[in-house]
């Protein structure tokens, strides 16, 4: 099988972030302290090799790219400080810009300025947008859904999904044909037309169950240290408290609009704070904020060598995050005030067009990881199960 060659691979790497691999003499100690390594995945080794000598196909067809979760040992114990961690960092940006065909994640990674503005543009038309289609603020009970319809802000958020879905879609299916192509996964060994069956349903449990959800391999295998610190301060849990919270989050209104389609609750009536859906969003919205704020202050501090590295879009992630939690609860606040705030009305206006730009931006920014890495982890988890076929006796026609 030949292999096609790319110069600049590591040049356009640099571009990604604080790459420095041509320190690195593959000497091996990566791949050796690397509690996720296996005979079989010897990232990060395997991948910086790849860059060295220009293979891009082969790195952005990689699967290990997707099964590294950064916890820093090998760029702590690297003897040429070529820093492995932050350049399986930098590959996965790489990656996410190109299976993103309309560039967007490219400028989003390499132009700070650029994406900045570009951001502040998009925020500011978002609230315009809506802001222009107000009515009244109600001065004896906070009416929000008055003062900015749920019809409009359902139609929005219908439009932004389709257009993360297809993006998203084109993306995703751009990583798995690379990955196929390096992995040898033909397209007879998906639709069961080679003989072989794969274990598309227990591959299904390991990655969603066991792998995204419950961050398995994260929590056992990638906290080794010896003295770790306590278990609200540990990689792993700031990690799925984030998840966990948006996703707890998504969930809530998500229900919240199907409620109002039954005709259960209508969007904006007044709960208490033990109503099912409400409790569900303020739950995860605290294991938002959390997660977020200790990842934040961590980055500040740059406590460890995943958090010593951070680029504008790191920092433009978690602070949409971050605001999109913290007006959450503002706004809650306002609700259970006994008296109405005008400031309510405003902080729905911010809550929603921060909210808005986050989903619009997941297919472009560290978002993305949330999907490639799960889908990329099904591909890998994907194995040929034996078939059993009933012998027959020697001679039998």
């Amino acid at each position: 099988m030949s292999h096609r060659l790319d110069p600049n691979l590591l040049l356009e790497l640099k571009k990604y972030g604080d790459v420095n691999v041509e320190a690195c003499f593959n000497c091996g100690n990566c791949t050796a302290v690397c509690p996720l390594s296996t005979e079989d995945e010897s990232f990060p080794r395997r991948m910086i090799r790849c860059v060295q000598v220009g293979m891009r196909d082969e790195l952005l067809g990689s699967k290990e790219l997707w099964t590294c979760y950064y916890c820093g040992e090998c760029s702590e114990t690297c003897p040429r400080q070529a820093e492995p961690g932050e350049f399986m960092a930098a590959a996965r940006r790489y990656a996410i810009a190109n299976y993103d065909r309309l560039g967007l994640a490219k400028m989003l990674y390499t132009s700070p300025a650029l994406s900045l503005i570009f951001l502040a543009l998009v925020a500011v038309f978002l609230a315009a947008f809506m802001y222009t289609q107000h009515g009244p603020m109600n001065t004896t009970s906070l009416a929000l859904f008055q003062f900015i319809p749920d019809e409009l802000i359902h139609n929005l958020g219908v439009a932004a999904m389709v257009f993360i879905g297809l993006v998203g879609l084109m993306g995703t299916v751009n990583m798995v044909l690379q990955i196929a192509r390096a992995d040898g996964l033909t397209k007879a060994a998906i639709a069961g037309n080679s003989g072989i069956r794969l274990n598309w349903f227990e591959a299904l449990w390991d990655t969603l169950g066991v792998e995204v959800l419950g961050q398995t391999r994260y929590r056992r295998e990638c906290e080794t240290a010896e003295e770790r610190p306590p278990w609200y301060l540990q990689k792993w849990f700031i990690h799925a408290s984030t998840m966990w919270g948006f996703m707890g989050l998504l969930l809530a209104t998500a229900l919240d609009w199907f409620l109002a389609l039954l005709g259960i609750k209508p969007t904006g009536t007044w709960v208490p704070i033990w109503y099912p859906v409400r409790l569900l969003g303020t739950i995860a919205g605290l294991f938002l904020v959390y997660g977020t704020s200790v990842a934040i202050i961590k980055r500040l501090l740059k406590t460890d060598k995943t958090s010593s590295h951070s680029i504008t879009s790191d920092w433009v992630f978690l602070g949409l995050l971050w605001l999109s939690g913290v007006s959450g609860f503002v706004l809650e606040v306002a609700i259970y005030l006994p008296r109405a705030s005008s400031w309510g009305y405003w902080v729905l206006l911010f809550h929603v067009s921060v909210a808005m730009e986050l989903i619009l931006l997941a297919p472009f920014t560290k978002f993305a990881h949330a999907i490639y890495r799960t889908v990329a982890l099904y591909v890998h988890s994907l194995k040929p199960m034996a078939t059993v076929e009933l012998a027959r006796p020697a001679g039998a026609d």
